[in-house]
């Protein structure tokens, strides 16, 4: 993946223009808005790894900007940014599920790093004994850009682990051992790593999935997995892990 390509918003110019020269600077495409409508002219003509946008603002302030873009762009990752920590803007943003919210002067090592992170490709484990499963699981998962490893054997999959930018998904009936065996392995050698159950088998692996989500997994399917409900769970983690790098908490997902 090339440098990612980030949409600046803010009313005040001279901040904009810092930032796209220091962002600029360091090798970052960017481009500028002034207003939020502005902001959405744009983004629909363009494409973007990331909004970064300062919340006050007339006609359309960052909350409603991030509203709006939600709604039509459910994966662009947006970060907003304010001079007020007090404001109720602030925790409406968060509540609703901006990336972060960064106060006014902007910490640009963590944001340089933040957005450098953001190159970086997808990177998704699938564990399973079943290897037309994989397979097929595996192509539609390349077709959205993702870089997909398959593991049908549980003894190989500690070698396959990185410490960040992984998911894996992991079923939890497999051919000498189970699931939740390999989950506490996981969990010794990376107790945050995105783990995501899948089963053919809700009734038989019922506890045994209960306990897996005790001990943080973040969420089960059940087989046929509903392709449409997972790229979007995905993509939730690939957001909480980028809020994670600016501040925020993970937060667990019901299951699926």
């Amino acid at each position: 993946m090339s440098q990612p390509r980030i949409l600046i918003v803010d009313d005040n110019k001279m901040m904009v223009k810092t930032l796209q020269d220091i962002l600029t600077m360091k090798g970052f495409q960017t481009e500028i808005a002034y207003s939020g409508p502005e902001a959405l002219q744009k983004v629909e003509q363009s494409t973007f790894d990331c909004v970064l946008s300062d919340i006050k603002m007339p006609d359309i302030d960052g909350v409603q900007l991030y509203r709006i873009l939600k709604t039509r762009h459910p994966d662009l990752p947006v970060v907003l940014m304010t001079a007020y920590t007090t404001d109720g803007l602030v925790q409406a943003g968060l509540d609703e599920g901006a990336i972060a919210v960064l106060n006014k002067p902007l910490n640009m090592g963590l944001l340089l790093k933040f957005f450098a992170h953001l190159s970086r490709e997808r990177s998704i484990i699938i564990v399973d004994d079943d290897p037309t499963f994989c397979r097929t699981l595996a192509d539609i998962l390349q077709t959205q850009n993702f870089a997909v490893t398959q593991v049908t054997e549980p003894d190989d999959v500690q070698e396959k682990l990185a410490d960040e930018g992984q998911v894996v998904l992991l079923d939890m009936k497999l051919k000498g051992s189970n699931g939740l065996d390999v989950l506490r392995q996981i969990r010794q050698q990376h107790p945050y790593l995105p783990v995501i159950l899948i089963t053919g088998y809700p009734d038989e692996v019922g506890e045994a999935v209960q306990t897996a989500l005790k001990i943080n997994a973040y969420t089960y399917f059940h087989k046929p997995v509903q392709i449409e409900k997972l790229l979007q769970t995905l993509n939730e983690i690939h957001h909480q892990e980028l809020g994670r790098m600016l501040g925020r908490a993970v937060k667990k997902q019901p299951p699926q």
